[in-house]
């Protein structure tokens, strides 16, 4: 690596580097040695840091030509290298990253890192090609053979732009066997040779029938029109239409006009499962289109491959997970946003930094002057507090399910009336639900159960009523998860889910040696039921949970299966909840419908009503009748009751009224300050103090929380305590935030969370 210093600086840049300090948000300068040429925003570079000259790598975020203003004495220091060319972010995603840094409290350095996948900074997937091409001044030879001469005449008559010329391609063009030839002519120097590092990349390609609905509904038709009619313009647009109303229809009108404007456009969805599905609906629509996919799941070539066509401009639809928002879509051709499920909670990221993908994707839409469409049968409180109270979303309703879908049958069963009943052998699963599953099975439907909670028994017990032992993780307060080995066998081992420790099951009760007893119900229990009580063949059920799945082709081959009605019995967490759509499931079954209805977060009724809601629409999207079946200890629970009846808009009224009265969001904006620390009290003073400091800087309507002890005070030997601030608006906030940016670093020891959705 050249020393610093070694030739004038050209031109100087400012950079970011990829340390997590945020000291210096606007950048450092550096000088740039001729030898490097021009350096673009966005590029990858490595830079001298510190005392010590430690080479960093580091984003250009601005450059120039003017030298910095230094003290007398001082010299700027030089860039030591460039990164592969090929790793240059588009311009528009550096700003992007520079306004994520500041609103969430993150460095920039590290901001630009995440819109990067590992295997394109790892060149995963590059291959270097010989290619070869006619010499400007070829020296004169008298003995050239047919062949040579053959090769020569071959290239000669090639245009420009095709060439250079790869050996293989060349022969064939030449009529000659060997290779031989061309070797001798580039020993001549007749034929110049280069060598070329790039990525092989292939378009994905599915065959699929692409249902084409034979006319839209007024509803649709109207949504579509207002839609269109913004493109080529920012607007936000939420889309509300029930399960089965025909939201993606509306999408790819929408998507096809955008392409034919000239543009691409970029469809995110919660869920990596849900990826394959949506692409295959969307090839068979645009058979003719390339689409590019990016989420983790690929492999890494492919990971690489995929950005790299979207990078060239080459891709008309760009689909993916959270991260896809980031894709490297050349300035001016994104014309459409599309997220799907935009309720979704997967679309928050949970590490620094903790951005919001919807967010992401309506800030992007802004600076690429294009409309974003938020679509979702249960839209987040957010979404429907901009669109009905604040105006700045237009709402557009889908209020009928498609033309030959029904609305299925959603029947509530008590189950505190079953368990009182005691005519059965457990209450994991109603005599209801039973009956329906064999009902369902005899006539050749298909059944979906949901039960949001992994493993076979979320507690292990004493079996003494009067002992109050309970089994609990050694480094979180957290309950230890009984998993099975094996769906029919006993032997298993507990499981922590926070930390991942995992331990034998002890035989006997450490306080009063009494023996140890399982209770509740996980996936693995409920699957077990289906084994062993309902008699259900093996091959005829599958669990899809994170225990199953442990790579994506396990997922997609699932989904498959079941989609070829293989699986009649597809038991699994809330990925099952999200946008699947099998036309010959006629069964939902919601096993428990409290799992998180209880717990202390403001959220806790909206998660319950979409997630209710959005697994009965699971059904129904086939000819014939269906039916959901909601499992619930709480009947009268409004997020319950109202999520049986579809009834989203009064949900959605009291819910809101709820908040306000609570000063919660959306009726306020958040950001959450978690402190962590291995010692109790060492956590309960640093939050105290935090909650100090920024109540010194809290002004006009900004709150600031005492400290307490989050919801799971300890996890992974951490003790965990909060403070809560809260803002009339985001302009409060964020004002708030970067005065208290002076005194408060996020770091290992302290997270900052700006618009949470989860208070645990």
């Amino acid at each position: 690596m050249p020393g610093l210093f070694d030739e004038p600086s050209t031109s100087y840049v400012q950079v970011a580097v990829e340390r997590g300090v945020d000291k210096f948000p606007e950048g450092l300068t550096y000088g740039v040695p001729e030898r490097l040429g021009s350096l673009k925003i966005g590029q990858l570079v490595t830079v001298p840091l510190g005392r010590g000259n430690t080479p960093t790598q580091a984003w250009v975020i601005a450059a120039s030509v003017e030298a910095p203003q230094l003290p007398k004495g001082k010299e700027t220091k030089q860039v030591y290298e460039k990164d592969r060319d090929a790793i240059v972010l588009p311009e528009d995603l550096v700003g992007l990253a520079t306004w994520m840094s500041q609103y969430y409290f993150s460095p920039i350095g590290p901001t630009l890192s995440t819109m990067l996948p590992g295997p394109v900074r790892s060149g995963t997937g590059l291959v270097t090609r010989q290619l070869v091409d006619l010499a400007e001044n070829p020296p004169a030879y008298e003995k050239i053979t047919s062949k040579q001469q053959g090769i020569l005449d071959a290239l000669a008559l090639l245009p420009e732009s095709e060439r250079p010329i790869e050996p293989a391609k060349l022969m064939k063009l030449a009529s000659v066997g060997s290779k031989g030839p061309i070797e001798k002519l580039i020993a001549r120097k007749q034929l110049t040779c280069h060598h070329v590092t790039r990525v092989e990349a292939t378009w994905f390609r599915q065959s699929v029938d692409a249902k084409v609905p034979s006319q839209l509904t007024e509803e649709q038709i109207t949504a579509v029109d207002a839609i269109s009619g913004t493109l080529g313009n920012y607007a936000s647009h939420l889309l509300f239409g029930v399960t089965g109303s025909g939201k993606t229809e509306v999408y790819i009108r929408v998507i096809q006009q955008a392409i034919a404007e000239g543009g691409c456009a970029l469809v995110l969805v919660p869920e990596i499962s849900l990826t394959p599905q949506t692409a295959a609906r969307l090839m068979g629509r645009f058979p003719d289109k390339r689409i590019a996919i990016l989420h983790s799941a690929l492999t890494k070539s492919q990971r690489h491959q995929q950005w790299s066509l979207v990078a060239e401009g080459k891709a008309d639809i760009i689909i993916g997970a959270r991260s896809a928002v980031f894709a490297p879509i050349p300035i001016g051709q994104l014309k459409l946003i599309v997220v799907d499920e935009e309720h979704d909670g997967s679309f928050k990221q949970d590490q620094s930094p903790r951005y919001h993908g919807r967010d992401i994707a309506i800030r992007r839409a802004w600076a690429s002057h294009c409309p974003v469409v938020l679509g979702s049968a249960t839209p987040s409180m957010e979404s429907w507090w901009n669109a009905v109270t604040r105006k700045i979303s237009t709402l557009h309703k889908l209020t009928k399910r498609a033309p030959g879908l029904v609305s299925p049958i959603i029947e509530i069963v008590d189950m505190k009336l079953e368990r009182n009943a005691g005519t059965i052998g457990n209450t994991i699963m109603s005599r209801a639900l039973e009956r329906n599953i064999h009902e369902t099975l005899a006539q050749n439907g298909q059944v979906l159960l949901l039960l949001n909670r992994r493993g076979f028994a979320p507690w292990i017990a004493c079996a003494s009523r009067t002992c109050k032992w309970m089994m609990k993780c050694d480094h979180c307060d957290a309950s230890m998860v009984y998993h099975r080995r094996k769906p029919l066998e006993e032997a298993g081992f507990v499981r922590c889910h926070h930390c991942g420790l995992e331990q034998r099951v002890p035989k006997q009760c450490p306080d009063c040696a009494k023996k140890v007893i399982q209770l509740g119900a996980g996936t693995q229990r409920v699957e077990a039921i289906l084994r062993e009580t309902l008699q259900i063949p093996d091959e005829h059920i599958a669990r899809l949970d994170s225990d199953t799945m442990k790579k994506s082709a396990d997922l997609h081959s699932m989904l498959d299966a079941f989609g070829r009605g293989e699986i009649k019995v597809l038991l699994g967490t809330q990925m099952i909840a999200k946008g699947l759509d099998f036309p010959n499931v006629k069964l939902v079954g919601v096993i428990d419908a409290d799992t998180a209805i209880d717990l202390p977060d403001f959220r806790a009724a909206e998660r319950t009503y979409q997630l209710v809601s959005q697994v009965c629409g699971r059904c129904g999207r086939g000819e014939g009748s269906a039916k959901a079946i909601i499992q619930t200890y709480n009947p009268t629970a409004a997020a319950i009751t109202l999520a049986s009846k579809s009834a989203y808009e009064q949900f959605a009224t009291e819910e809101i009224a709820f908040r306000c009265a609570s000063q919660v969001p959306p009726a306020t904006r958040m950001a959450r300050f978690i402190v962590r620390e291995s010692n109790f009290e060492t956590a309960s003073g640093r939050a105290e103090s935090l909650a100090l400091r920024l109540s010194l800087d809290a002004i006009g309507g900004v709150v600031v929380s005492p400290s307490a002890a989050c919801v799971l005070p300890r996890i992974a030997d951490k003790y965990r305590f909060d403070v809560t601030v809260t803002a009339p608006t985001s302009q409060e906030l964020q004002k708030f935030l970067q005065n208290a940016r002076k005194n408060v670093q996020a770091g290992r020891e302290l997270a900052i969370d700006i618009d949470p959705i989860s208070m645990l």
